[in-house]
């Protein structure tokens, strides 16, 4: 099995301080796509300038401990025996009754979130930190969904549309990302588009909100966002702590016993 790994990156001060120092870059190629006007457009790039058969698309700021390489293999074989047509896979995402399921450490809420599956979890959507993708299952980035934002949605909803299952297992990872002081306007620009893509299959649950028919689920969220900022702002790490301490104060500094 093929595996390789993408990122968009705008940073390579971040991308050198997470994802550069990850172990298994050793061994599994990494393609950075800089400076792309979409998520979309900067993977479906890479899509075209790779040939491995499973594309892990992943942030910048996240770190794969020691380990991580041999437990996603594990993780995919175990999904193939539940489901051999498997389309995408993450370690965090949206279930079906709209639990969480993860986990994975965050430092912008300064906790490991989602809980914790024996076995890999169908989903609705993906956190997009991390999506990996079976290129056998033809999928593409839908390139008209504009930024940065719920093409962890549109991407499960495409597969769902085609017959396909999405799903989330136990994979651990760091993602070392700031605190967000609240949804701006570009993704609500993100969240019109996919009202009115996705209106026929409304309502989908993404791990940050609800995209209903009404949309009135944005306006709830932005305001909660705002009233919450000090909380929210105590409970986040800053981004310096090395990613490896992170880690190994999670219990992930080697994975390799996991898989």
């Amino acid at each position: 099995m093929k595996i390789g790994l993408v990122a968009a990156s705008h940073s390579p001060a971040l991308l050198a301080a997470n994802l550069g120092r990850s172990p298994c870059l050793a061994s599994l190629p990494l393609h950075v796509e800089a400076d792309a006007p979409s998520a979309a457009v900067a993977y479906n790039r890479a899509l075209d300038t790779t040939d491995a058969e499973v594309v892990v698309f992943l942030h910048h700021d996240v770190y794969l401990p020691r380990g991580w390489d041999m437990l996603l293999r594990a993780r995919l074989d175990q999904l193939a025996g539940i489901d051999p047509d498997w389309a995408l896979f993450g370690p965090f995402g949206v279930a079906l009754d709209a639990a969480h399921v993860g986990p994975v450490w965050s430092s912008s809420l300064g906790q490991i979130v989602g809980r914790v599956p024996l076995t890999p979890v169908e989903v609705q959507s993906f956190d997009e930190l991390m999506i990996v993708l079976r290129r056998s299952s033809g999928l593409r980035f839908d390139e008209a969904l504009p930024g940065w934002h719920l093409y962890g949605t549109d991407i499960v909803a495409q597969a769902r549309a085609r017959g396909l299952r999405a799903w989330a297992g136990g994979l651990p990872v760091i993602h070392n990302d700031r605190y967000h002081q609240a949804l701006g306007e570009d993704f609500a620009e993100s969240y019109s588009f996919m009202r009115r893509k996705w209106a026929a299959a409304l309502p989908l649950r993404s791990p940050i909100t609800k995209i209903s028919r009404s949309g009135l689920h944005l306006l709830r969220d932005r305001w909660r966002a705002r009233k919450s900022q000090g909380f929210r702002a105590g409970m986040a790490v800053g981004t310096e702590t090395p990613v490896e301490v992170l880690a190994a104060r999670c219990g992930w500094a080697d994975l390799s016993a996991s898989a």
